[in-house]
């Protein structure tokens, strides 16, 4: 299973035009590129990361694919991702995705934390639209993925109340990605 593919897949229904959606680790832009199509040219994709490179190698792809118009691309940590949603965005995110771990190609000690995305999941609650979805797509193979997935698993069993959650994971590989997708009750 490819669980890139898998969590787009899982999202598209939910997704629709003219909606505002967040990749919250826009990496390559493979994500982003999804979110902008699904969202249309009336939408908005907010595309946050970290690193410069990702930023740029996301704005490249937009740029050619003809989004530019419906994304913006912000150099920042995941956990603010609340302070760059423009007030009348607020309460209307229908997705967000997070694609966690490091940046393919790139510098492998540069990875995402746990307390950094618990912070990213409480900031998106508040501004989230009634029938959002999430998808987290978390890595265990380096060497935080076992402890930030262990804590988006805890913060997702403490909201169990909140949210629809399908959870994917290969059982025969034992640094399997994990793939969640959740959708608000």
């Amino acid at each position: 299973m490819h669980f890139t593919v898998e969590a787009q897949n899982r999202c598209r229904p939910w997704v629709p035009r003219s909606s505002i959606a967040i990749d919250a680790t826009a990496g390559n832009g493979f994500d982003t590129l999804f979110l902008a199509d699904c969202v249309g040219s009336q939408g908005r994709v907010y595309a946050l990361d970290l690193q410069a490179d990702a930023i740029l190698r996301t704005a490249n792809k937009v740029a050619q694919a003809g989004y530019s118009d419906r994304v913006q691309c912000i150099r920042a940590d995941h956990a603010s991702l609340a302070d760059h949603v423009q007030v009348e965005h607020r309460g209307r995110i229908s997705c967000a995705m997070f694609n966690l771990g490091y940046l393919p190609h790139s510098d492998k000690s540069v990875v995402t934390q746990a307390a950094t995305t618990l912070r990213a999941l409480d900031a998106l609650e508040p501004i989230l639209a009634p029938s959002a979805v999430i998808s987290i797509l978390a890595y265990v193979g380096h060497s935080a993925g076992l402890e930030e997935s262990q804590a988006v698993d805890h913060w997702i069993q403490k909201r169990i109340e909140s949210y629809l959650v399908d959870r994917l994971v290969d059982e025969s590989n034992s640094i399997s990605p994990i793939l969640w997708v959740l959708r608000r009750r």
